[in-house]
């Protein structure tokens, strides 16, 4: 068989990233091979493991690649068995974005009849479902610069050696600009008291110590965190368990300045001292606060 390969698929919506995506993968290590025709595919990962220079490998699909769109469940599970790691690593990313996207980058959709982008982006959508759903990891870009991308991709796949013990990521956003589309577990907040309506917090942010003492002072706040520790506590290691290697914990307010930053925050302290002495890996974005 050679050298067992690290093959990561990167796939998503057109115009998320997904070429920038390859590009960062190529800068940390990984032989990168966009629209690679499907049935070449297993060819090159025998040679490349056969050959042993190479350990990682990334493949670009989008809806152009239609053969391995098709097949594409088939051919992971026989690179799988083969011996290999292989990850779907899904770039998605709002419909109001990528419209604004492909209108300044006046590029066409692959898929768009007429021009009509909208009706583009659903068929997408429905085409590469069957790849979302076996994601090991899906980014939403959608508020991503590329710098952001990248750093992002570094944290969670740029690391060499043995895989680490589930990331867990947690995001604070506003309600009123629409949920996290990556998010795999959704909190609401809004119960809390509102530092919006107290003059001399309002301009502050859920990171600054006034703000967050009021947050997490309300015995409203007690008892929600003593649920949502006890929750993710339990939860975690059986997500764990289940083979996940990323989790996407998101905790809204209204706005995405207050009361989500402040729980963010205080959750990310409480998950990275863990329980008995096991420490979990945990990032935070607040991705409203400047709004």
């Amino acid at each position: 068989m050679g050298t067992p390969l690290h093959i990561v698929v990167v796939t998503g919506m057109s115009g998320a990233g997904r070429t920038s995506a390859l590009h960062v993968l190529e800068d940390v290590g990984f032989f990168c091979v966009d629209n690679l025709p499907p049935k070449l595919a297993p060819g090159l990962v025998e040679l490349l493991a056969a050959e042993g220079q190479l350990t990682r490998v990334g493949l670009g699909v989008d809806v152009r690649t239609r053969g391995f769109l098709v097949g594409a469940g088939d051919l992971l599970d026989r690179l799988s068995a083969g011996g290999h790691e292989v990850e779907v690593l899904f770039l998605d990313c709002a419909d109001d974005v990528l419209v604004r996207r492909y209108s300044e980058s006046r590029r066409p959709h692959p898929l768009a009849q007429g021009g009509d982008v909208i009706e583009a982006i659903a068929r997408e959508r429905e085409r590469l479902a069957s790849l979302r759903v076996r994601a090991r990891r899906v980014i939403d870009t959608s508020r991503l610069s590329v710098h952001e991308l990248r750093r992002t991709l570094v944290e969670a796949i740029g690391r060499s050696g043995a895989r680490p013990t589930m990331q867990v990521r947690i995001v604070s956003f506003g309600f009123k600009y629409g949920l996290p589309v990556d998010a795999d577990l959704v909190f609401d907040l809004r119960f809390l008291p509102n530092p919006h309506h107290v003059p001399e917090l309002k301009p502050l942010t859920g990171r600054d110590p006034p703000v967050a003492e009021y947050v997490l002072r309300a015995p409203e706040t007690q008892s929600l965190l003593v649920d949502l520790k006890r929750v993710l506590t339990d939860w975690l290691p059986r997500y764990e368990a289940e083979g996940k290697a990323y989790l996407t914990i998101a905790v809204g307010c209204t706005g995405g300045r207050h009361r989500s930053v402040a729980i963010a925050e205080e959750l990310a302290r409480t998950l990275r001292a863990g329980t008995e002495g096991e420490a979990r890996e945990v990032t935070v974005a607040h991705r409203d606060v400047s709004r």
